[in-house]
């Protein structure tokens, strides 16, 4: 079966946690923080305003997801998580790809994110996919910074802001 990116349904919402969850071992092991945060719920998640897509792979398995924040005029890659059983397929690709065109549709020009800078599966990925490092300016970006250092992820790693044109 071809993947399949789209809405979630909402018995696949309860999947969420788990596969950030997962996919966030990886990056704890990487980084080897003294504390590390459980993923939101993808109920929670859909609460937020913005979208959700979920990278269908069949047989009813949920590979990864995408959420976007939709805050202010601004879209805002808030979360990327793909399934470690699933990774290295293009899974994560095509999931940024999709949640760019979706905002694009919705009226959005461009997409911010904030990741770590060094992790290889942070920042050098979205480079490739277009988004280049950016200074937060706006009130909503300002506010993501200072959510980050409140959280000690500064401590933990280099963060950057990274913005694509849509």
């Amino acid at each position: 079966m071809p993947l399949d990116i789209r809405p979630p349904s909402p018995g696949e919402l309860d999947l969420l946690e788990d596969i950030e969850n997962d996919a966030d071992a990886l990056l704890r092991d990487l980084l080897d923080p003294p504390t590390w945060w459980p993923a939101p719920t993808g109920a929670s998640r859909a609460a937020e305003p913005g979208f959700l897509l979920v990278a269908h792979v069949g047989d009813g398995v949920v590979a990864g997801f995408v959420h976007v924040l939709e805050l202010e005029g601004h879209a805002h890659l808030e979360q990327l998580s793909v399934s470690p059983e699933h990774a290295r397929r293009g899974y994560g690709r095509k999931l940024v790809e999709a949640a760019m065109a979706y905002a694009r549709d919705r009226g959005h020009d461009r997409m911010s994110l904030r990741t770590f800078a060094d992790v290889p599966w942070n920042a050098p990925f979205y480079e490739r996919l277009g988004f280049v490092v950016t200074e937060p300016r706006s009130e909503f970006e300002l506010m993501l910074v200072a959510h980050e250092m409140e959280l000690g992820l500064d401590a933990v790693g280099p963060r950057v802001q990274m913005t694509a044109k849509l």
